[in-house]
């Protein structure tokens, strides 16, 4: 409310100088016609320039800085992938019986193009995953994301991330399957419906990882290409992969 009686007050103030600068005028060159003329012209163009100011050069300020912000966010994204994300998806691909029906489609290569990301990313949303597990593979499941939890909190606090509402999504149906394997004391005796609910999760989660995945190695290639060519030698998805380079 201060805040706002300032404002007023300042805008008062400013018509009122802006009021006896032109009586000045009028009195010292004796011209009240040119002074309203110039006046009534610079009120016509005052519509043009909330139009460059306010819609055109504002709106480009917004998409640069808000690029800029999802750049920052991509650091994030590293590290989420470097923690948790890779061994996420050779956790989850071992879990999908229909893995090998994918997996070409994600063997990312370094004269990939913005077209081939694209057509992976409709391909892998489109995919009919098949989530078969083994109890002992999702209790060491369990066992890993209980031990990334502070880490996924820490991510899930931050607000910029916001901006971001792939990665978000991410990051709630990770931290959701880590909830749902965290409050199940067996994992060795799960009733059918509840295991095909568990089952879900992973098929969820699993599904938005690799799309997330896609979109932070495009990423790399553009602007990273040191750490995209790090990325291609060591990809979850392929068995033959190797850090060292060849």
């Amino acid at each position: 409310m201060n805040r706002l009686k300032w404002q007023i007050i300042l805008g008062i103030m400013l018509v009122a100088v802006s009021v006896a600068l032109y009586i000045v005028q009028i009195y010292i060159f004796h011209a009240s016609r040119d002074t309203f003329f110039y006046l009534f012209q610079d009120l016509a163009f005052i519509p043009i320039q909330v139009l460059l100011v306010t819609l055109i050069l504002n709106q480009l300020l917004n998409v640069r800085e808000k690029q800029s912000m999802l750049n920052k966010l991509n650091m994030v994204i590293g590290s989420f992938f470097s923690e948790v994300g890779t061994s996420l998806l050779k956790s989850f691909s071992a879990f999908d019986q229909n893995r090998e029906k994918i997996r070409g489609e994600l063997l990312v290569q370094g004269g990939w193009t913005d077209r081939q990301f694209a057509a992976a990313t409709r391909r892998v949303r489109s995919n009919d995953y098949n989530i078969q597990y083994a109890e002992s593979d999702l209790q060491a499941l369990k066992t890993f994301l209980a031990g990334k939890r502070d880490f996924l909190l820490g991510l899930l606090e931050n607000p910029n991330l916001l901006e971001h509402e792939t990665f978000t999504e991410l990051l709630w149906s990770v931290f959701h399957l880590s909830e749902e394997l965290a409050v199940r004391e067996d994992l060795r005796s799960l009733p059918p419906a509840d295991g095909n609910h568990i089952a879900g999760d992973i098929k969820r989660a699993h599904t938005v990882l690799i799309v997330e995945w896609l979109a932070y190695m495009k990423h790399l290639k553009h602007d990273y290409p040191y750490l995209f060519s790090f990325a291609v030698r060591t990809n979850p998805f392929d068995p033959n992969a190797s850090p060292e380079v060849k």
